[in-house]
């Protein structure tokens, strides 16, 4: 297999994971939340049969990981200060191993169509990269070819603004990368989010997500609180 995704994941702590979701809910059920996106995100890279690779953070936590997520899967720690120094660190260390495309997907959308990932696992045969924008102006799947990675498009990003996918595409541009867009697709940062999540996907197959099986289990309990009946 020459295609190797990897997925970011920071260990479930309170405090730790999706903290703008702790804005309008308890600790305990966001922390909860992610659990299940994480879940959510490797059964379908299992079902897909697609290589894969957890970059974890923080670094001392691969005992915690393998606890929860088990011994089979391979992982390697998220190394460097910032996002995009530990992107530019991975994507470096996987294609030092021989893989040929590498791609590195978001754990905040556990909804994403199985149909996504193939599509950009084909893609990268024919272009340099790949890239699929969030709403929120960020990217939620990137990827690139091992002759074509480019380092610095991680780098001097500004992580937690709405710019983030603009900055990427044009030092992609400046490079004159052959790019290849995914369609848009929402990540879960916000109550707002969330609530877009359940309206849209809750009939769909990922109805039957562990992600929506949480929601459905304390759906009563966040109704309560007035957070997502309106």
């Amino acid at each position: 297999m020459k295609t190797c995704f990897l997925l970011f994941v920071k260990y479930p702590e309170k405090g730790k994971v999706k903290v703008r979701l702790t804005h309008n809910l308890q600790e305990d059920v966001v922390v909860e939340l992610y659990r299940n996106f994480i879940l959510d995100i490797l059964s379908m890279l299992d079902r897909l049969g697609l290589l894969f690779i957890v970059y974890f953070d923080p670094p001392d936590a691969l005992q915690k990981f393998q606890m929860w997520l088990g011994v089979q899967i391979d992982y390697f720690p998220q190394i460097g200060t910032d996002l995009g120094e530990k992107l530019s660190n991975s994507f470096e260390e996987v294609f030092s191993r021989g893989f040929e495309r590498v791609i590195a997907i978001a754990s905040d959308v556990p909804d994403l169509p199985d149909k996504m990932l193939l599509e950009a696992r084909d893609a990268l045969k024919k272009h340099d990269a790949v890239i699929g924008p969030s709403p929120d102006g960020g990217y939620y799947l990137i990827g690139f070819q091992r002759t074509s990675f480019l380092p610095m498009v991680f780098k001097g990003i500004e992580w937690s603004a709405e710019t983030v996918f603009r900055d990427t595409c044009v030092r992609l541009k400046e490079a004159r990368q052959d790019v290849y867009f995914l369609e848009p697709w929402a990540d879960v940062d916000t109550l707002k989010d969330l609530r877009n999540l359940i309206k849209n996907r809750k009939n769909s197959n990922f109805g039957s997500s562990k992600t929506m099986e949480y929601i459905r289990r304390h759906l009563s309990d966040l109704i309560s609180n007035n957070h997502l009946s309106k």
